[in-house]
């Protein structure tokens, strides 16, 4: 994804921690790059996007930042296979639950406006790396899913909070309670998506409001984006402390490794009564 009237990009962040970021003129592009696992992000991605987008918020050269997936999807959530070797190096739930909460909060505090561009799956905590973004277009395919419930987990990532703000208590309580996906037609009708859009026409809808907002009033567009946000998301950070609270607890439950396992070799799982 590349804006042709721009100068040549420059890299600027290491590709080795499942992201890699570019810095093109007053747009950073940031790209999630870890397709054959449908960009799961673990923690060292987690927490260089965080980083990514602290540092850009204070790089006055820096318009606009645009959020992506490599391949066929956005971000499907967590990557439960790099939890043993999390492990291994000291990084508990609570530490994975910190940079989670810190890269969502990254966005939505960030001064300058992010636009999310998915295609295919925002799963778990890529919903609200999604979400915390200020606009977001998507593919007529893609799909929004808090499967959480469905392995013994709560939604995190500042989810529910964010599906409840955009869309209302109800449909943030069926998307969290039953783990079913919401296909982009309907999370545009319930206002979680800014525009659904064919494939062909994605990338340009996306090109043209990075280029509007680069050449916008600094300085207009952050305190917009604060007064948006203090009338939305009064309760986000509540709602961050109650998941790490919550999923650092259910991280460590009996169900959690029943629905972990199930999912893993590809069964229903039983759940204790």
């Amino acid at each position: 994804m590349s804006n042709p009237d721009s100068a040549a990009p420059a890299a600027s962040a290491a590709p080795a921690a499942g992201f890699s970021a570019v810095h093109d003129g007053k747009v950073l592009r940031v790209t999630i790059t870890n397709p054959k696992r449908k960009n799961a992000v673990d923690y060292d991605t987690m927490k260089g996007l965080g980083d990514t987008v602290v540092a850009a918020s204070a790089d006055r050269s820096i318009r606009v930042i645009v959020l992506t997936g490599a391949g066929g999807d956005f971000c499907t959530g967590a990557d439960l296979s790099a939890s043993a070797g999390e492990a291994q190096r000291g990084i508990t739930s609570e530490m994975v639950m910190d940079v989670a909460n810190r890269m969502v909060k990254s966005i939505v505090d960030a001064p300058v406006p992010v636009i999310v561009r998915i295609k295919g799956a925002a799963a778990g905590v890529g919903v609200g790396i999604a979400l915390a973004a200020d606009l977001v277009y998507a593919s007529e395919d893609s799909y929004l899913l808090l499967p959480f419930i469905n392995i013994g987990l709560m939604p995190d990532g500042g989810a529910a909070a964010m599906v409840a703000a955009a869309a209302g208590r109800p449909l943030a309580a069926e998307m969290a309670l039953l783990g079913e996906r919401l296909p982009a037609p309907a999370a545009k009708q319930a206002g979680l998506f800014t525009a659904v859009l064919p494939d062909d026409e994605l990338d340009a809808k996306v090109e043209a409001a990075a280029a509007k907002l680069a050449a916008g009033p600094r300085r207009a567009l952050e305190l917009t984006k604060q007064a948006l946000n203090q009338a939305t998301l009064p309760a986000l950070a509540a709602a961050l402390a109650a998941e790490k609270t919550g999923q650092s607890e259910l991280l460590k439950s009996p169900d959690f490794f029943e629905g972990a396992t199930a999912m893993l070799t590809k069964r229903k799982p039983i759940f204790a009564d």
